[in-house]
């Protein structure tokens, strides 16, 4: 089909941000700083290569998830600790802060809740910036390498995609068989998946992480949270996602919890405010 005559100022067109964020509430990361520089260790999970763990952290409290022994990535997904309806809301968080996050941005949750879940305190990767491919680090464009997909372009049956491995470790956390689980394990945050879309077809895309050991990425908890995190099949992702050759490593998750007092003043954001009864 030919093009109009228009074509080109059709696509000079400026773009507008859909959402702009200077309005979003500013976390109070001056009080975070201050908190965290006092606070002890109270758990930790080690999880293995091409697994899942779960872990907890209440409000107030930090998590930080490391790269330990080689560059690996991981997806995370977290909830509500008390109530497993309100969980992470990655395309939300995208479409509020961009496609990858960093420090000062925030995990959202799911409607009707809609209010921080977790905040990034901390990111050594914050260096990376975008590089000359549009690739970046702890994207919310991706969903999570899962078994449906593989089946539906490979014809495979491969049982420890990321969507695999979160739904043992949730149904193992909970008690539930897998099917009660699955339901609940939702799109995630690529913790040190470094991805992009290609500018020709649009394309999702991945590229080797640039995760180090000792690199990890930390996290404010502002409700109590039930989080669960894969160390992804592809290791770093320099190739596949969803294999049993590519070289993975842990990833270890910590909890630490301030000293008391420390977050005196501060409060657990409240569900959103809009009133659903008007909207009858």
């Amino acid at each position: 089909m030919s093009q109009p005559k228009d074509a080109e100022a059709r696509r000079a067109v400026q773009p507008v941000i859909c959402y702009p964020n200077d309005t979003l509430p500013v976390p109070e990361l001056a009080l975070y700083a201050q908190a965290r520089a006092g606070a002890e260790k109270v758990d930790e999970v080690l999880i293995q290569p091409r697994d899942a763990g779960c872990f907890r952290a209440k409000a107030g409290q930090f998590f930080r998830i490391s790269s330990v022994d080689g560059p690996q990535v991981g997806d995370l997904n977290l909830w509500n600790a008390n109530d497993l309806g309100e969980r992470f809301y990655s395309g939300k968080s995208r479409a509020l802060h961009g496609t990858h996050l960093t420090t000062g941005e925030r995990m959202w949750s799911s409607f009707p809740y809609l209010r921080p879940m977790a905040t990034i305190t901390e990111d050594t990767l914050g260096w990376y910036g975008m590089d000359q491919y549009g690739g970046s680090v702890h994207d919310v464009i991706g969903t999570r390498c899962d078994p449906y997909t593989g089946n539906l372009l490979a014809g495979s049956q491969y049982h420890h995609c990321c969507h695999s491995n979160l739904t043992r470790a949730l149904a193992d956390e909970l008690n539930v068989s897998l099917a009660e689980a699955e339901p609940h394990v939702h799109d995630v945050l690529n913790v040190f998946m470094c991805t992009g879309f290609t500018r020709d077809t649009g394309q999702y895309f991945m590229k080797a992480s640039p995760v180090r050991p000792g690199d990890y990425l930390e996290f404010f908890a502002e409700i109590d949270l039930l989080g669960a995190l894969s160390a992804c099949p592809g290791g770093d992702c320099s190739a596949e996602h969803s294999s049993d050759t590519a070289a993975c490593y842990p990833l270890l998750v910590e909890v630490f919890e301030p000293k008391a007092g420390a977050l005196d003043g501060w409060q657990s954001p409240p569900v959103n405010g809009y009133d659903r009864s008007h909207g009858r």
